[in-house]
């Protein structure tokens, strides 16, 4: 079965990204608006922090650091999670899910890779220079271990952003509605563009707990930097680090618990 999969899933990615392809002019039209709307808040950051120097003890090239790990873990873990589980909702009420149930193919793994988003190409292409150029301009030693970390925090952040989102569209095979979580599911994700110690104790306990978004940018970030953590402390570094494969854990179960408790489009 898992060679199986294998086989079959380049064949899925490939046919997904020919239909995406199919208006490149629109295709890459809608990827310049995603550039334009993230640059602007980018923007945005920067003008307030050239109005106040720092944010929570953060300065302008910390913050930018900040802001494109944050986009480019987001863009990473979304693209194999976010319009794919978007959509279970409107396949569980139409009841079109249940197809895909008798296929001898993991219901989960066509799903991601069947609609791969490589929409989000946009933010990648904001998200690399902007996070190259804030590691050169923060005033930080790079070594080979703090580089290391950046790229395996990156990767836990990726996995915690799809674990996340699958498990919110995973809620529709019991609920039947599902899409109204995502709502605040980016309420918080928009805060996280900002430092977690700049938020009320109860927000923060919120962030690394129930919606640990916190962990998909602050703190790993802030560890890198060896600024201080609320709650974490030292804590901070091997959290960042474990969040990702831990959630991932989380959600495959409860994704196993979801599929379990779905009665069809009959009820």
């Amino acid at each position: 079965m898992f060679l199986h999969h294998l086989r079959v899933i380049p064949l899925l990615v490939r046919m997904y990204i020919r239909s995406q392809m199919e208006y490149r002019g629109a295709f890459w039209l809608d990827r310049l608006a995603q550039i334009l709307s993230y640059g602007s808040v980018f923007a945005t950051i920067g003008i307030l922090l050239a109005r106040f120097d720092t944010l929570g003890g953060w300065s302008w090239p910390e913050l930018a650091l900040l802001y494109s790990f944050q986009l480019l873990a987001y863009s990473l873990g979304a693209a194999m999670s976010f319009t794919q589980l978007r959509d279970l909702e409107e396949l569980v009420r139409l009841g079109t899910y249940d197809a895909l149930l008798v296929k001898p193919f993991s219901p989960w793994v066509y799903l991601i890779f069947s609609g791969l988003n490589i929409g989000y190409a946009g933010h990648i292409i904001l998200a690399v220079p902007l996070l190259g150029w804030a590691a050169f301009s923060v005033d930080f030693a790079w070594s080979i271990p703090s580089a290391l970390f950046l790229v395996a925090t990156l990767f836990s952040a990726t996995l915690l952003t799809a674990a996340l989102i699958t498990m919110i569209g995973a809620t529709a095979l019991i609920w039947v509605r599902s899409n109204h979580l995502f709502s605040i599911f980016f309420g918080f994700w928009e805060l996280m563009r900002y430092p977690l110690n700049i938020f009320p104790a109860s927000i923060q306990i919120t962030l690394l707990t129930a919606v640990p978004l916190a962990l998909t940018s602050s703190v790993p970030v802030a560890a890198l930097l060896g600024k201080p953590v609320p709650i974490l402390g030292d804590w901070a570094a091997p959290a960042a680090l474990a969040a990702g494969p831990i959630w991932v854990l989380i959600a495959s179960a409860y994704w196993r618990y979801a599929t379990g408790k779905y009665q069809g489009a009959g009820g």
